[in-house]
């Protein structure tokens, strides 16, 4: 891979959550533009090789600084080294960024509802994209649902509760919506598929799945969105293609 392609950033934060998740904070070239949703690729040198992996952005488009949400893959060529970044490390950035993960998409249905579901660090793109006015402008109801095994991996409480009232400001139509599949005391603890199947999201978010309303984003782990993507089918809805349609998808790795 030419390295031509990448520019050489320097990392400004690091911040781990659990001994498998971290989130890092790094440079942003002027020139980076993306949409909220897109992803990056990031490269690190092992030994001789450039290795690259992609990851969706959290910042908002107008942030200066560019974050990321990781996951530890055990014997990952990638994250088995990116895991031990500290302040002030190198990392390269491909010059553009990628993906389709975005609301504008979406021609019809008109925007009215907002279902982002995602698992683990699927979450990034969605943050991306609550950190964008538009978005809150768009839509009259915006829901968030982040599933995750343990509480101790439900990340980013604090930041989206925050979006929630800078971005939001105003807005009535947000609700955020955890699930813990390891925890049979949390009020949601079944995987989406089943959730949805079984009407228990549905009737946590107080509103329903409307082929004719809703725009649903996917971002996970591929069986979660293969499961989900069938379930949502089930309920009538759609996969976006040419602008219409209501599921959009992306499959976290």
């Amino acid at each position: 891979m030419s390295i031509e392609k990448f520019t050489l950033e320097k990392v400004l934060s690091v911040h781990r959550w659990t001994n498998t998740l971290f989130s890092f904070i790094m440079t942003r070239p002027a020139h980076f533009k993306f949409t909220a949703g897109q992803f990056a690729r990031i490269g690190l040198k092992v030994g001789d090789e450039l290795v690259v992996r992609a990851y969706s952005v959290v910042s908002s488009p107008f942030d200066e600084t560019l974050e990321f949400f990781s996951i530890v893959v055990p014997d990952g060529a990638f994250t088995s080294n990116l895991q031990h970044l500290q302040v002030g490390d190198e990392l390269y950035l491909e010059k553009i960024p990628y993906g389709f993960l975005t609301l504008a998409r979406y021609q019809l249905p008109a925007p009215h509802d907002l279902w982002l579901l995602a698992t683990g660090t699927g979450l990034a793109p969605f943050l991306s994209m609550l950190q964008d006015f538009e978005t809150w402008t768009k839509y009259q109801h915006i829901y968030l649902v982040y599933s995750v095994r343990t509480e101790a991996e439900l990340a980013y409480v604090d930041k989206i509760h925050e979006i929630a009232e800078t971005f939001g400001e105003g807005h009535t139509g947000f609700k955020f919506i955890p699930i813990i599949t390891r925890d049979p005391q949390a009020d949601l603890h079944d995987r989406l598929p089943i959730l949805i199947a079984n009407g228990e999201l549905e009737q946590a978010a107080g509103s329903v799945l409307n082929p004719e309303t809703s725009h649903v984003m996917l971002c996970g782990n591929p069986a979660m969105v293969d499961d989900t993507k069938e379930a949502l089918k089930a309920r009538g809805l759609s996969m976006n293609r040419r602008g219409e349609g209501n599921i959009a998808v992306e499959n976290y790795w």
